[in-house]
């Protein structure tokens, strides 16, 4: 059973706007400083020379983690102005700060430490690498950088092969062939406007859908002589060289022709505010969220899990699953219902102890008093996926009974979170779950054990030492990620093959394998999504273990992961 409630996250932020120290606010005196007297570095005039060395160290030093952040992870999001602000900064510290401070005054609400605006972004880029991925990561291309400003469209006009096309009256009428094309739709864009409709077109035929103001480019017929006419065309009404005298959008003639040459400078104008940044909510927040103190008594047992999962080069989503038996849990029973609540906190610190991320949760668990017996021998699961930057931090996690006050269980170990390098061949977690299964269009990317458009809920160990546990009448549902396969420069294809085996622990033997070719589950992607569910019935009680290997057939390189279970 899932646990109920809201979920609060806590980052220990800096307050306010990062402003780099200038020094001489006071009048200066008009004095010429003497040999004896120090003169201050921030006041003194920079040779042409300091200057180039200066701009030369600042290149070198955005080479890393912040370089990334800047042009990969909100490079779409964030103002010229804040742009330009953050090359200016002088040294890592005041980038930490402004990092902070960027996503604070993005908070939507700012009365509650859940950063909402940032979660969201993260689940974007992720999202955007799943589905938009052409030859390129998903969140370079044009549906990708639009999906992560903009969020989800309210609706989307797909031909995913292109084909027979009758236009509308307002593109000429008449009927022609497509390339594979896309419009979507959103009711309103604030900064943009109302009913707005985006194009995508995929003229090279291998899935990069770019955006276009040209509502003719889709068609495929349009340089093809005395092929694809409109209605006008078709009557002689006018000739198809006349599409290309003059204007932005190559449309055949028609009925409403001049009234849609008089709305091409709105296209071009509802261009540049959809590619521009999106607008700032919250530009002159301060705030500073307070930290919480870890609890501390008598021992609430639970088990942790953690997983990795990357979402752009230098950003990986950590999702944290916390396990706890009812039979821990007090349960008070009020009105025929059967409560338990418990208290979750939980802190991501570095080694040199500061805080990069706090979670604060009240779930709680209800029953029907006349079944509370029984789901005694059940568990509880929680879930809060956290963005985090590659590297070695530490995760406190505090739990306590509300009915039991003094009953309070503490976590804590160190969490490595990996880089995934460009060039190198690589994959998320293997993650083992007892329940997985596609989520509906409106649940993509949000709420709790959903990574993508899958729902995924994992089983959880006592340690990462001890095998997960799946009974004969339950199915194995597995999930992994790979990243970075090659892709071939002629056909802006993958070509890996992926093969999945369940092996007998004890002895080694394969009792199961399948093999996929990497086109089957996304010709055109760096990054693919492998997922099965298998029956359980059909092994008997003993030692096992999913091994998913991959072979890049155009990079050379392999991998592969392995996850061990026991079958009760």
């Amino acid at each position: 059973m899932m646990f109920s409630g809201r979920t609060f996250l806590y980052v220990a932020l800096g307050c306010g706007l990062v402003l780099v120290p200038v020094a001489g606010l006071h009048a200066q005196s008009s004095a010429p400083a003497t040999q004896d007297q120090e003169v201050d570095p921030l006041k003194r005039q920079r040779s042409d020379e300091d200057v180039r060395k200066a701009h030369a160290a600042l290149r070198q030093e955005l080479k890393g983690a912040f370089k990334t952040w800047l042009e990969q992870d909100v490079t779409y999001i964030i103002s010229d102005d804040e742009r330009k602000a953050f090359k200016n900064l002088s040294n890592d510290e005041e980038r930490e700060s402004f990092i902070e401070n960027f996503w604070l005054r993005r908070n939507p609400n700012p009365d509650s430490p859940d950063n909402e605006f940032r979660e969201e972004h993260y689940r974007r880029i992720a999202y955007a690498n799943e589905h938009f991925a052409a030859g390129k990561p998903g969140w370079k291309t044009d549906r990708g950088r639009i999906y992560i400003s903009w969020g989800p469209p309210d609706s989307i006009d797909s031909h995913p092969s292109g084909g027979s096309y009758q236009r509308p009256m307002d593109e000429g009428g008449g009927e022609t062939s497509t390339f594979p094309f896309e419009t979507w739709h959103y009711r309103y864009l604030e900064g943009v406007g109302d009913n707005i409709d985006l194009e995508f077109v995929d003229t090279c035929m291998c899935g990069d859908f770019h955006f276009t103001i040209d509502r003719g480019e889709k068609d495929a017929l349009m340089h093809v002589p005395g092929m694809g006419l409109t209605q006008w065309e078709e009557m002689g009404q006018a000739k198809k060289a006349d599409r290309f005298k003059g204007g932005f959008e190559n449309l055949g003639t028609g009925p409403l022709a001049s009234s849609q040459q008089s709305k091409q400078f709105d296209r071009i104008e509802l261009a540049a505010k959809i590619f521009a940044p999106p607008p700032v909510k919250f530009k002159d927040l301060e705030n500073a969220i307070s930290e919480h103190k870890l609890l501390s008594g008598p021992i609430f047992p639970f088990d942790v899990r953690t997983d990795f999962i990357k979402v752009t080069d230098n950003t990986v989503l950590v999702p944290i699953t916390l396990q706890m038996k009812n039979r821990d849990v007090t349960f008070v029973t009020k009105d025929g219902v059967a409560k338990g609540v418990i208290n979750i906190l939980g802190k991501v610190t570095t080694i040199m102890h500061k805080n990069v991320q706090t979670f604060e949760d009240t779930v709680e668990i209800e029953q029907p008093a006349e079944l509370l017996e029984k789901s005694l021998d059940r568990q509880s699961i929680y879930w809060k996926a956290l963005p985090l930057l590659p590297g070695l931090y530490r995760l406190d996690i505090a739990i306590k009974d509300v009915n039991n006050p003094d009953h309070i269980g503490i976590y804590g170990r160190s969490l490595e979170v990996p880089v995934f390098h460009d060039e190198k061949l690589a994959t998320s977690s293997l993650i083992l779950a007892d329940k997985m299964n596609a989520v509906d269009s409106h649940s993509i990317g949000s709420g709790n054990f959903v990574i993508g458009n899958t729902f995924i809920r994992p089983r959880v160990a006592a340690n990462p030492a001890t095998p997960v546990s799946f009974k004969r009448d339950q199915k194995l549902n597995f999930w992994m990620q790979v990243y970075n396969l090659g892709i071939d420069e002629g056909t802006k294809s993958n070509e890996a093959k992926v093969t999945y085996q369940i092996v007998d622990a004890v002895n080694n033997n394969v009792l199961f394998e399948k093999q996929l070719n990497s086109k089957d589950l996304g010709a055109h992607s760096d990054q693919l999504t492998v997922e099965n569910t298998l029956p359980m019935a059909g092994l008997q009680p003993g030692k096992y273990r999913v091994t998913i290997k991959i072979a890049d057939q155009i990079s050379k390189q392999e991998i592969a992961q392995s996850a061990p279970f026991v079958v009760e």
